[in-house]
Order: C-alpha cells, then structure tokens, then sequence
C-alpha cells in the first residue's frame, strides 16, 4: 500500500493528513504551530507517521505536497501548492457537491468558487487586516475572559444584537471591553462580534459565487455561532463537511499528492 502526504503549515495551526491509495483517510493531525515552521511541519508528519503501521518517516511517502503560511518548509516536500488551491480540492474530496468556500484562517479570509473538479474557479482574500480572522476571535475570547469553543457558543443565547461598529481588531477590543464595562449583556455583545464577521464574509461569499449554500474550512468553522451569523447574512445554508474542518488545507494537499502518483 502506498501513502500520500498533505502538511499545512499554518500560521496558528500545523495540520497533517495522509491519504491510502483508495483516497481514504489514514492519519490525521492537527497541532499549535510554533514560531519555526520546520519544526512544526516534522512534529505534526512524525505523529501522522506513527499511526500507520510500516511507515517510519516520511521519506517513506509515495508523494507529499506542502501547503499554507510556511509551505516552502515542509521538510521532505515534492511539491507546494497554494492554501487556496489545496482548501478547494479538499473540500472537493470531503464533498464533491460544494462548489463555494470561505476559509477562516488565523490572519486571513478568502472566498473560494470550486470547478466540479476540485480546482479552483476564481477567489477572494482579505488579508489587509486581522478582524474577522483566527486571530480576530481569540482576541475577542480573551476579551470575555472564557476559552475560545465557549465563547463561540456564547451568542447562541442572545435575544438581541448589540452592534460592533468597529472595523479594527484593536479597535474593537476596545469597544467590546467598553460594552462589558457598561453591563450590557455579554451573548448580545457576542452575537454583534459573529454578525460583523458574518457580515465580512458576505463579499467573499459572492466572489466565490455561493448561491445556494457554502462550506466554512479553517479553525473558524468550528465557531458554532459564526456558522449561525452566516447563515442569517448571507441567506444560504453552511454545510456540514464530513471531515474536520480544519483538516482541509492538509487534505487537499494530500489528494494532489495522490492524483500525481495515481494519474500518472
């Protein structure tokens, strides 16, 4: 049996996928990246590594693609390929009917329109500033003092929205630490910070020509609230991928690895 590789190296997140022959998931990992990629990149393919039984490193791998923030330093890559490319193909793999994307990354967000297939149709990015990112939520999370999964629940509760009219990270935090100075009610707070997100996602999501519904990867589309914020702005239904979503830059990276070795 042969193995095919796909490491994401992030720029909050290492991740890890190896794929058998057949296109099925054998290892998966998803790791904190540390400040040298290299090293977060070997980490997250040695723990992939030893799930497989007969495979020692990964060297050992028919072919291995590097993607994301520090792609060029995945060590013992064939081949790099762009987060944008490789989240749409994995999308594709996980659920070959979606054919619009926004990935929420740590310091960016990018809507992407999927081909039939898995390569991409055309994009958008924001990378000009952190709201609406990774980065942007943890901030927000600390702001509450209460860990990340359960501040992404908070709004759920919410009867109403209180308005974020800051379109800056720092800017907001602020404004967000005012409102809770005031007493107003936190979920309200809360449900204001995923509909301006929400609201920032809109354009990607046309860009990416999202019409009937779209698919959220990064660590972002684990935020149960964003997903319901989405929803309500853009009127379209986010589906539920049968694979971490998280996991799809790394799973696309791997099935390229394994089209290139299987249609050769």
């Amino acid at each position: 049996m042969r193995y095919f590789g796909g490491c994401d190296a992030g720029s909050t997140y290492t991740k890890c996928v190896i794929l058998d022959e057949e296109g099925r998931i054998a290892a998966s990992v998803t790791n904190k990246s540390r400040i040298n990629p290299v090293l977060s990149a070997q980490a997250a393919l040695d723990e992939a590594i030893a799930q497989i039984d007969g495979l020692e490193s990964a060297e050992q791998l028919a072919y291995l693609v590097g993607t994301g923030y520090g792609r060029n330093k995945v060590p013992f890559a064939d081949e790099n390929i762009s987060e944008i490319s490789c989240h749409a193909m994995g999308v594709h793999a996980a659920d070959p009917n979606v054919r619009a994307v926004i990935d929420i990354g740590g310091q960016d967000v990018k809507g992407i329109a999927v081909d039939t297939d898995g390569t991409v149709l055309d994009f958008a990015m924001n990378d000009k500033c952190a709201a609406g990112t990774g980065r942007f939520f943890e901030t927000m999370a600390n702001a509450f003092e209460m860990p990340l999964d359960e501040f992404s629940k908070l709004s759920l509760r919410a009867r109403n929205v209180i308005p974020i009219t800051a379109q800056c990270t720092v800017f907001a935090e602020s404004e967000v630490i005012s409102l809770v100075g005031e007493g107003k009610p936190m979920e309200e707070i809360a449900a204001g910070i995923e509909m301006s997100v929400a609201k920032r996602c809109f354009v990607m999501a046309k860009k990416a020509g999202a019409v009937e519904n779209v698919a959220l990867t990064g660590g972002c589309a684990k935020n149960d609230g964003l997903k319901d914020a989405i929803e309500k702005v853009l009127k379209l239904k986010v589906v539920e991928l049968p694979v971490d979503p998280q996991l799809m830059g790394a799973l696309g990276a791997a099935e390229f690895a394994r089209r290139r070795v299987m249609q050769a």
